[in-house]
């Protein structure tokens, strides 16, 4: 029944996204060098999006889940951009960064069903050293890093710079506080060595290595509020930090955690990324920074260089959106088109051109 509700929505929904996609005939981008690496030089480009595509080609998006703002922003990329070429779609989620079988097996299908191509957003970077099959089929990454050989297009940013961003902005803040006074810092920046979580941990780390901030604790769990308020509870209890930087999630649960502890003001909060919740945060001076990587242009971008690639394009090597830094009271809004799905949206599985009424 949930999933024919989803179907319902992309058949009614794709006039307005099909609207909204057409806005930019250009990009601005960066291409990073070396591929996957954690430094990388980078280059930035003008990319002329398509505005059609030369057959109504079939692709497999693969991502961990649609639990969060995040990968629903991706979501909503895809589904746009596929609905204004006029190609199939049709997404898979693994349900965690914890289910590599589910994963496993969805790949599976996708390679043996009539799909053109796969975008993969994987649950671990060596995933595909666990498929014992055959692939043939070209496959870009998203989002997160593949690392295997054959792999040579990947959408998304360096994980490394989001959190470098994130440990920058409080390095710079905390300049002006004198040695002697002890500066705090805990991480909860998502599921263990999964995703971009370990990267992020190192950006971090580097970005405040010459200062006085004190890593004091590292937690991980899955991306579920109700697991990072139980995450906060018991960091709480054991100390309480000067900064806490976390995935939107959990800055999502440590605003209200640390009203119900009257802490706010006490402990500032950053997030390695942006979501709705987040963004209101910043806007009412109730998260202090948060790293944007403009994850809905990251989804329609996905879809272009697929689309490109099927049509005879060589590989766009590592590619995607400049990262923004955003501060809190410095933001508007209505100026997060790129970034996150309209209010409005929910999460859609399947595109067909039938679907553009």
């Amino acid at each position: 029944m949930r999933r024919l509700i989803y179907l319902l929505i992309a058949c009614l929904g794709t006039i307005p996204l099909l609207a909204e996609a057409t806005l930019d005939s250009s990009w601005t981008l960066q291409q990073r060098t070396p591929f996957n690496a954690k430094i990388q030089t980078v280059k930035s480009i003008q990319y002329k999006q398509l505005t059609s595509a030369k057959k109504p080609w079939q692709i497999c998006a693969l991502v961990p889940h649609l639990k969060d703002a995040y990968w629903i922003g991706i979501d909503y990329g895809l589904v746009s951009k596929a609905s204004q070429l006029g190609i199939n779609l049709e997404l898979f989620e693994a349900g965690s960064y914890y289910r590599k079988e589910q994963q496993l097996k969805q790949l599976e299908y996708c390679l043996n069903q009539p799909f053109d191509a796969i975008l993969l957003g994987a649950v671990a970077p060596n995933l595909l050293d666990n498929y014992p099959g055959q692939i043939n089929k070209p496959i870009i990454a998203l989002v997160n890093r593949l690392d295997n050989p054959m792999i040579t297009t990947r959408v998304g940013v360096n994980w490394y710079q989001m959190g470098w961003e994130a440990g920058h902005f409080i390095a710079k803040a905390v300049k002006k506080i004198p040695p002697s006074s002890p500066v705090t810092l805990a991480l909860l920046t998502g599921p263990e060595s999964v995703g971009g979580s370990d990267w992020v941990e190192l950006g971090i780390q580097d970005a405040i290595a010459n200062s006085h901030i004190e890593i004091t604790s590292i937690r991980h769990t899955d991306n579920n509020r109700d697991l990072y308020r139980d995450q906060l509870h018991n960091l709480l209890n054991d100390h309480i930090p000067s900064y806490i930087i976390g995935s939107a999630v959990a800055i999502e649960a440590a605003i209200g955690t640390l009203q119900h502890k009257q802490l706010i003001g006490q402990v500032k909060l950053v997030s390695s990324y942006l979501s709705p919740a987040t963004l209101r945060g910043l806007h009412r001076n109730k998260v202090a920074f948060s790293s944007d990587d403009q994850v809905v242009l990251q989804g329609k971008l996905a879809i272009d260089i697929m689309v490109k690639l099927l049509e005879g394009a060589q590989s766009f090597g590592d590619i995607g959106p400049q990262i923004q830094a955003l501060e809190q009271g410095k933001v508007q809004l209505d100026m997060f088109n790129n970034s996150l799905a309209p209010a409005s949206f929910y999460p859609i599985y399947r595109v067909t051109p039938k679907t553009n009424l």
